[in-house]
């Protein structure tokens, strides 16, 4: 929670904690990402106006890390504002004064969509881990598979035997985990989406 405002960062505060929701209050933008290195949360809930950096400039820092959710509050919203907001990658934008159940719910399917995002990250990061060791060919292979072709058509399109492709697609499915043709596809899918 990030708010210049001291009274409005004790009363969110007591209201989300009150809910089971940890909270970390800061008055500035600047103080929370000081701390964002040892203490990652799940979810930034940040006014907008604030002396110093701006929550709209505190997003665009947030925006390369890209698996923290970002709520922006402000007294002094506009629509052309909010889908800014929005358009750039803000998970939410709540006027002042605040509907306490919105913000609450909003948090909620924040912390939900930041879990997910970075749990697809991960997976994400373990499938590159895995396409590193394996040859130029082989990723070839593997992509030629994942888009559907046949081991005779791979074999035609790279001028390779049909065994050899058959050696190299065993190699690819046993080096990036996979059980099935269903299961290497979707893996290959994982690694090209959100990149």
């Amino acid at each position: 929670m990030i708010d210049d405002d001291d009274a409005i960062l004790r009363s969110l505060s007591m209201l989300l904690e009150g809910r089971g929701i940890p909270v970390r209050a800061y008055s500035s933008a600047e103080s929370f990402l000081n701390a964002l290195a040892t203490e990652p949360p799940q979810c930034v809930v940040s006014d907008i106006r604030m002396p110093g950096m701006s929550g709209i400039e505190l997003q665009q820092k947030l925006k390369d890390e890209g698996t923290i959710p970002l709520i922006l509050i402000t007294g002094h919203g506009d629509v052309t504002m909010a889908v800014q907001a929005i358009k750039q990658g803000a998970f939410d934008f709540i006027e002042k004064p605040l509907d306490d159940e919105r913000l609450v719910d909003s948090i909620s399917q924040a912390i939900e969509s930041g879990n997910r995002l970075r749990s697809e990250h991960r997976e994400r990061a373990a499938l590159q881990a895995r396409v590193a060791e394996l040859s130029p060919r082989q990723v070839e292979v593997m992509q030629l598979v994942a888009e559907g072709l046949s081991n005779k058509e791979i074999a035609h399109k790279l001028g390779i035997s049909t065994r050899t492709v058959e050696n190299y697609r065993a190699w690819v499915m046993e080096r990036m985990g996979a059980n099935s043709l269903a299961d290497l596809v979707r893996k290959v899918i994982a690694l090209t989406s959100r990149a």
